[in-house]
């Protein structure tokens, strides 16, 4: 029985998952899963040709692997230049404050507004939240990528990592619109409209981006894969 789990699924199996990498995780929960249920004495029989169950999963998964290997590498890769851009951006905001600063004192003109409070706020949550996203995805890059590294290491830096990418984001954008806000104080229709547009790149990674997260958090965090079925039967 864990002999005939250690086979690849086929194709259309594997194509209803997104990325290799999740197909990986997939293929990964499914033995786990079996290796439970069955017998202790059972998990290390041997085959006709001398192989373990756990033997036959990793000699029928090795493409699967380097597959799951580069599609995290490739996604990892284009977010940190994307977390490393906000990371420099506002970094270099922290210390170039819209208005400028008081000649006399060297603190901000508009220290004292409520705009400039939560420009300074946002500023401070994107970099934080950028900076954390890099070094999970820094995390994904230095993997070993060893099979057991699809269950849940893996998947959970993607999960932190793309989370905290898309707060950053955010904070990003509120941090400009505050500061549009001080620099065009009572300018109403100049500022609503530039907002308007604003959110739009936080819309559009949200709804880009939010089914592949929900989808990988479901599939690390959500019930096992024969608990999932037992429910649907109940």
């Amino acid at each position: 029985m864990l002999h005939s789990a250690g086979k690849l699924a086929p194709n259309s199996r594997l194509s209803l998952i997104s990325g290799a990498a999740l197909q990986m995780q997939r293929e990964l929960q499914w033995f786990k899963e079996l290796e439970n249920i069955v017998p202790h004495m059972c998990k290390g029989d041997l085959n006709r040709d001398g192989e373990t169950p756990q033997q036959v999963f990793t000699r029928n998964h090795k493409k699967l692997v380097r597959d799951g290997e580069e599609w995290m590498k490739q996604t990892a890769n284009s977010s940190t230049v994307v977390g490393a851009l906000i990371i420099t951006i506002m970094f270099a905001a922290a210390f170039t404050v819209p208005g400028g600063n008081n000649q006399d004192t060297g603190f901000p003109i508009f220290l004292d507004t409520k705009s400039f409070m939560i420009f300074i706020i946002s500023d401070a949550i994107s970099l934080f939240a950028a900076s954390t996203s890099v070094l999970m995805f820094l995390g994904i890059l230095t993997t070993r990528y060893a099979e057991e590294d699809f269950l849940k290491s893996l998947p959970t830096k993607l999960i932190i990592g793309l989370s905290t990418l898309f707060f950053s984001i955010a904070a990003m954008m509120v941090a400009f619109c505050a500061a549009l806000l001080i620099m065009l104080h009572g300018q109403w229709w100049l500022v609503i409209p530039i907002v308007l547009v604003a959110s739009i790149p936080v819309t559009l990674f949200a709804w880009l981006q939010s089914p592949l997260l929900v989808e990988i958090v479901i599939s690390t965090y959500g019930s096992g894969i024969f608990k999932r079925k037992m429910k649907r039967w109940l």
